[in-house]
C-alpha cells in the first residue's frame, strides 16, 4: 500500500496557512495580492512533487503529471471566505500534492498519473466555482462581468493580474478518468457519530435569491406610523413569514439562511426607503428547491399587493444543481476507508457545495470527508485534529492507487 508522509503534509498545510493568516483563521479572498502570492507558492510545491505546474487564464493552479495517463484529477480550492478557516478547501489541494508525491516516491506506483488543481474562486468572491466551471466549459465571456463586493469585475481582476492573454486550462476527456476531492465535513455529523471518514453520496443544490423592498424614506420622528412605508419593517415581516412557509415545504436535510441584508440610508432618525436581504437555501432534491423558489416569489407578490411597500424577489446568481457521486469511485473510496479506518467510516451527503458538483456533470467524481471539530467552518475557529488530517490523506492515496490500477 502506498504510504503518505504525514508530517510533510502537515508542514505544507501550515505553510499555506501563513498566506493571509489572521488570528486562528485565514483571509485569502480570490484574486487578492495574498491569494496570488499563495498561488505562486503552490506552483513551486507542485513542481517539487514532480508535476508541470501553471496558473491558467482564470487563476486556477494546475499541476500536470508527466506520466501519460489515464489520470485522476485531485484538488479543491485555496481561496477563503471573508473570515475563513485554514482547512476549508486548502486541505484538499495539499492532499492532492501529497498523494502525487507519495505515488511518485513509491516504485510500484510512480507510473500512475495524478493531476492536481487549486480551483479559482470556489467561495464566490466574484461568482462561485469560476475555476472548475472554466475547466469544464461552463464559463462564458458573460461571466467576466461578475463583480466582487468592491465592484471589480472578473475581467478587470484578470487584467490586473496579467492573465488576460493566458490560456484557460481545459478538461481532457481522453486523459482524465475521474475527479477526487477531499474536504473537512464543515458540519457535526462525523464527530457526533464517532466516525473518522465520510464518503459523500451526493452534494446539495444551492440557490440564492435577493429580495428587495421599496418604500418611502421619511423623518422617523414626524411621520405617523399609519402613514409609513418602512422598507426595513417589511423586510423583517418577510423574514418571519417566509421562515414559516419554508418549514412547511422542507425535507429532512433542507436548510435556508438569510445571511446578509441592508437598509438605506441607514440612519436611526430616518425611515428606510429601501432594504434588501439575501436568502440562500440548499437540498439534494431539486423538487424541494423548486418549491422554495415558488414560495419566495409568491410571498413577494402577496406582500406587494398588501402594501405599503413593494417587494421583489429574483435569483441572485445561477442555480447550483445537486450532484450525485460516481458509484464506482465511491466503491474505491469505501474500500480505502475500510482498510484505513475499519468500521469508522460512513456514507453521507454533503450539505455544503463543492467544485466536485461542477466536475460531476462532466466526469466521474467522488468526495471524502474528515471530521470538523465542533462542526465549525467558515469561521476562524474551524479546525480538525492532525491525526484526522493525516488519516484522510492516507485513505485518499489508497483509493487513488486502487482506481488507477483497477
Amino acid at each position: 500500500m502506498v504510504q503518505i508522509d504525514g508530517q510533510r503534509l502537515l508542514n505544507s498545510l501550515r505553510k499555506l496557512r501563513t498566506f493571509g493568516a489572521l488570528d486562528n483563521g485565514v483571509v485569502r479572498p480570490t484574486y487578492s495580492p495574498i491569494d496570488w502570492e499563495s498561488r505562486e507558492w503552490l506552483v513551486e510545491q507542485m513542481e517539487a512533487a514532480g508535476l508541470d505546474a501553471i496558473i491558467d487564464g482564470v487563476g486556477s493552479v494546475h499541476g500536470r503529471s508527466r506520466n501519460p495517463g489515464p489520470a485522476l484529477i485531485i484538488g479543491s480550492h485555496t481561496d477563503t471566505q471573508p473570515e475563513g478557516g485554514w482547512l476549508d478547501g486548502a486541505m484538499g489541494v495539499m492532499y492532492g500534492i501529497e498523494v502525487a508525491r507519495a505515488l511518485h516516491d513509491d516504485p510500484t506506483t510512480q507510473h500512475l498519473a495524478v493531476d492536481v488543481v487549486s480551483w479559482a474562486d470556489e467561495e464566490g468572491t466574484y461568482g462561485s466555482f469560476i475555476g472548475s466551471r472554466s475547466f469544464f466549459g461552463d464559463f462564458s465571456d458573460a461571466d467576466l462581468a461578475l463583480q466582487n463586493a468592491d465592484g471589480e469585475t472578473i475581467a478587470a481582476a484578470l487584467e490586473r493580474l496579467g492573465l488576460t492573454s493566458t490560456p484557460r486550462a481545459l478538461h481532457e476527456p481522453e486523459r482524465h478518468v475521474g475527479y477526487l476531492e477531499a474536504h473537512i465535513e464543515q458540519g457535526p455529523h462525523l464527530e457526533d457519530t464517532g466516525k473518522l471518514l465520510g464518503v459523500v453520496t451526493s452534494i446539495v443544490g444551492l440557490r440564492a435569491m435577493q429580495i428587495t423592498f421599496t418604500g418611502e424614506q421619511n423623518h422617523a420622528g414626524t411621520t405617523p406610523m399609519a402613514r409609513r412605508k418602512d422598507a426595513a419593517a417589511a423586510m423583517f415581516k418577510f423574514g418571519v413569514r417566509i421562515d414559516e412557509r419554508l418549514r412547511a415545504l422542507a425535507g429532512p436535510t433542507t436548510v435556508w439562511t438569510i445571511g446578509n441584508l441592508g437598509v438605506h440610508p441607514g440612519g436611526e432618525s430616518i425611515i428606510p426607503g429601501s432594504a434588501w436581504c439575501g436568502l440562500q437555501y440548499r437540498d439534494t432534491d431539486e423538487t424541494v428547491l423548486d418549491g422554495f423558489e415558488v414560495a419566495i416569489r409568491d410571498l413577494a407578490v402577496e406582500m406587494s399587493a398588501e402594501g405599503p411597500v413593494e417587494v421583489h424577489a429574483e435569483l441572485r446568481r445561477a442555480a447550483v444543481q445537486p450532484a450525485h457521486m460516481d458509484p464506482s469511485l465511491r466503491s474505491h473510496l469505501e474500500a480505502a476507508c475500510e482498510a484505513t479506518a475499519p468500521d469508522a467510516w460512513v456514507s453521507m451527503p454533503s450539505a455544503a457545495a463543492h467544485d466536485a458538483q461542477i466536475a460531476a456533470r462532466h466526469i466521474p467524481s467522488a468526495m471524502l470527508f474528515i471530521p470538523s471539530i465542533n462542526g465549525i467552518s467558515h469561521d476562524f475557529a474551524e479546525d480538525s485534529t492532525d491525526a484526522d488530517i493525516v488519516l484522510g490523506c492516507q485513505a485518499l492515496a489508497t483509493a487513488t492507487a486502487s482506481i488507477l490500477t483497477a
